[in-house]
């Protein structure tokens, strides 16, 4: 517990310190907001920063900060680290900064974004990958929550019957107006969310289970270590819960409802710490169930309903549920909501009208309508759609990083902040890439040749940006 206690402190600390820091390096001034230039009714609304911060807290809040904790607590202690420092130093970076650029170009979705910096040719390319990103999350944020709702409820109020209550919630969500739907049940939503990450913070210091701490060790107890091991699985198995790309495709939305700049540490560098607690919460609680009670993890969701029922009781484990239940509906139904954007940012398509609305929604929903089945079929569909989902999450986040670095050395501001991350997640996607292959690849293949391409990947990221950064000159960059 010890070590638990001085990680929650370091994150609420890094908010503060690094997260003010970060502030100062982006500069946000008192210019007027797109939520008041360009308010159309539908998706530019002005909205109280309270109610904005937990829109944005509850749109990241997937599984990834749960299931993917949960996951990742079977590592080993070495998941505390990364939660705290990927939080502070990587993804609460990532997501402000990307907020932020949204926020200056009239809210931009993040493909625009990604394309302003690094080329049209890479905007095209995300803007398929992240569409086609948004629905992976659509369909694998759609079978963890009517899975526990199923076992709240009579057997009548099976699994399917949650899955069409929640994919029809998807499709109005999507479709109504922000303040309409998204605004209104949020502040429930987050009450549960919040009950939930107290009520189990509490009963962690009620308990004090006696738990590995730092100093015994970052070895990797993985169960099946031999195949997993910490370096790259580690950083792609907790995702959302220290960096994630699929936040700054939320952050858009919220970058559409802002009223002024000042409010974007709080919204954005604050929902990614206040993720980080959620994940570091969850990882301990793993850790507890994987040594105290001698159980392996193999499925997430039985953790969550017998670790929530066992220390908050009938009505407080209920609710704490509906907090872990409540986390990845209010991600899915904003996943596909951005992907409505960024599809009609692409064809130029204004969403005032309904008509133009459904344009787009019927052909997205009827594919992932097809993603949802096949991640259904059977538990290899799921985690198969679960690994396709991790990947591609954390290649978007590569992405996103690379662009906030050219936009941070354009304006000639510190571009060290999220140079590094970009470096370090390069390297964890392009060796987990290749551990990936090696499962599909008939060929014998060298055992660490997955870290050999990941640091030829170091090296060649490294010299393209040195080569890049020398030819840009006073007169070719600019003060933003």
């Amino acid at each position: 517990m010890i070590t638990f206690t001085l990680c929650l402190l370091a994150l609420i600390a890094g908010y503060f310190l690094y997260g003010r820091f970060i502030e100062r390096v982006f500069g946000p001034d008192d210019r007027k907001t797109p939520a008041l230039t360009r308010a159309d009714g539908v998706d530019y609304i002005p909205l109280p920063t309270w109610k904005v911060f937990m829109i944005q807290f509850l749109n990241i809040a997937g599984v990834g900060p749960i299931f993917g904790a949960i996951m990742g607590a079977m590592f080993g202690t070495a998941s505390y680290l990364w939660i705290v420092l990927g939080s502070i130093f990587a993804g609460a970076v990532h997501d402000y900064l990307a907020g932020m650029l949204s926020l200056r170009h009239g809210g931009e979705s993040l493909p625009e974004i990604i394309g302003r910096y690094l080329g049209l040719t890479t905007k095209q390319v995300m803007r398929g990958f992240t569409v086609i990103l948004m629905m992976l999350v659509g369909a694998v944020f759609v079978a963890s929550p009517a899975g526990l709702l199923a076992k709240l409820t009579p057997g009548c109020l099976d699994n399917t019957f949650w899955i069409i209550v929640i994919f029809v919630y998807y499709i109005l969500a999507t479709l109504l107006p922000v303040d309409k739907i998204i605004g209104k049940v949020y502040p429930l939503f987050a009450i549960a969310l919040i009950f939930m990450a107290v009520g189990i913070l509490v009963m962690l210091y009620v308990k004090h289970p006696a738990l590995p701490e730092l100093w015994d060790g970052l070895q990797n107890t993985h169960p099946k270590a031999a195949g997993n091991p910490i370096f790259p699985m580690m950083f792609i198995t907790i995702a959302c819960g220290a960096i994630s790309g699929f936040h700054a495709t939320q952050s858009p939305l919220m970058a559409r409802c802002m009223t002024s700049e000042r409010h974007g540490r709080p919204i954005f560098y604050g929902a990614m710490i206040t993720e980080g607690i959620v994940a570091l919460v969850w990882a301990t609680v793993a850790t507890y169930f994987f040594h105290k009670e001698g159980m392996g993890i193999t499925d997430a969701s039985v953790v969550v309903f017998d670790i929530s029922k066992g220390w908050l009781g009938a009505m407080g484990g209920v609710l704490a549920i509906l907090g872990v239940v409540a986390a990845p509906i209010t991600s899915g139904d904003t996943a596909f909501r951005s992907a409505r954007l960024i599809v009609a940012d692409f064809l130029g398509l204004e969403q005032k009208s309904m008509r133009k609305r459904l344009y787009i929604c019927i052909p997205m929903f009827v594919i992932a309508v097809g993603l949802l089945l096949y991640s259904l079929r059977d538990a290899d569909g799921f985690q198969q759609i679960w690994r396709y989902f991790a990947w591609a999450n954390q290649t978007l986040s590569v992405f996103t990083l690379w662009a906030i670095t050219i936009y941070l050395v354009n304006a000639r501001r510190n571009y060290w902040v999220t140079l590094l991350p970009a470096l370090f997640m390069t390297v964890v996607c392009v060796t987990y890439i290749c551990f990936d292959l090696r499962r599909y690849v008939e060929v014998s293949l060298p055992q660490n040749m997955p870290y050999l391409v990941g640091l030829l990947s170091l090296l060649v990221s490294a010299v393209w940006f040195t080569m890049w950064k020398r030819k840009q000159t006073p007169e070719r960059t600019k003060h933003l």
